[in-house]
């Protein structure tokens, strides 16, 4: 489907928060800790979301499809999230979006393995390719010793994981069902599943107001805004185009981390990104797409 001007700005501004994102849970996560901020974000994405689906009249819908939608949460949110999270206490915002851009590449590979769907040799060697990007991303940061990188990587990896298995979930339980129900549903399922960890692992000392302000933020913006937005791009321009912004994140998060938190783009983060993105393209049929 073609884009108009519209169309562009708000996949801009999707890409946009969710590269900021990233930025916010590092700027936060320090004081909140990763279990006490996740459930903050994915509560306070539930709270905006909810009100949306009583009005457009969904909560039946929501209601016969309720397990379904809040499984997801926990594969769409609360496991990568708090990967994430707990990632970006030692890693930049920046190096976590950029290995984020191979989430399809993930994706791709258990929809195949899971949905049996199909694999040409331009996905397949996409696939390799990005593969091969992440490895270029990671290499020599997989020290599992005390003051190693190797847990924090591996779970930025895993969280890109969790992404794909989500992706399969939602074909295969929520094919048909509304997107503000599988959105909603999902941060009401994540909200229920981190609330006990979150009141467990709750910080000792009170979080700072702009943590707090960050945390708010990432919630409602960054979440559950966000939502909506890539949805609605979904609806207008379809899966394949709004796919695109998977290519503009990472953009984002390493300008605001250049700005805000003085993080620094390695020549390794550039080069592996850049592989990334090529393996990413090539498997979702973007770069066919160009020609």
């Amino acid at each position: 489907m073609p884009m108009n001007k519209k169309d562009i700005s708000e996949l801009l501004l999707l890409a946009a928060l969710w590269g900021g994102s990233f930025i916010l849970i590092r700027y936060a996560v320090p004081d909140f800790g990763p279990f006490a901020l996740i459930l903050i974000r994915v509560g306070f994405a539930a709270l905006f979301l909810t009100p949306l689906l009583l009005l457009r009249r969904q909560w039946a819908v929501f209601w016969r499809h309720r397990f379904h939608a809040c499984v997801v949460g926990l594969f769409s949110s609360a496991f990568p999230f708090l990967l994430f999270a707990y990632a970006m206490m030692s890693v930049s915002g920046s190096f976590a979006s950029i290995v984020n851009a191979g989430t399809p590449i993930w994706g791709a590979i258990i929809a195949y393995l899971w949905l049996g769907e199909a694999m040409d040799k331009q996905r397949v060697q996409g696939l390799a390719i990005g593969v091969v990007g992440v490895v270029v991303l990671v290499w020599g940061k997989l020290d599992f010793s005390a003051s190693g990188l190797g847990w924090p990587v591996l779970a930025v990896l895993g969280a890109t994981v969790f992404y794909g298995i989500s992706a399969s979930y939602t074909k295969r339980f929520l094919t048909g069902v509304p997107p503000l129900v599988t959105a909603t549903g999902s941060q009401i399922g994540a909200t229920l599943a981190l609330l006990p960890l979150g009141i467990l692992f709750w910080p000792d000392s009170m979080p700072s107001q702009s943590a707090w302000s960050a945390a708010l933020i990432l919630g409602v913006l960054c979440t559950g805004f966000a939502y909506i937005l890539f949805f609605r791009l979904i609806r207008n321009i379809g899966p394949a185009n709004a796919i695109a912004v998977t290519f503009l994140i990472p953009l984002f998060a390493a300008l605001w981390g250049v700005l805000f938190l003085n993080e620094a783009i390695t020549l390794r983060m550039a080069v592996g990104g850049a592989i990334i993105f090529l393996g990413t393209a090539m498997a979702t049929g973007v770069l066919r797409k160009a020609h």
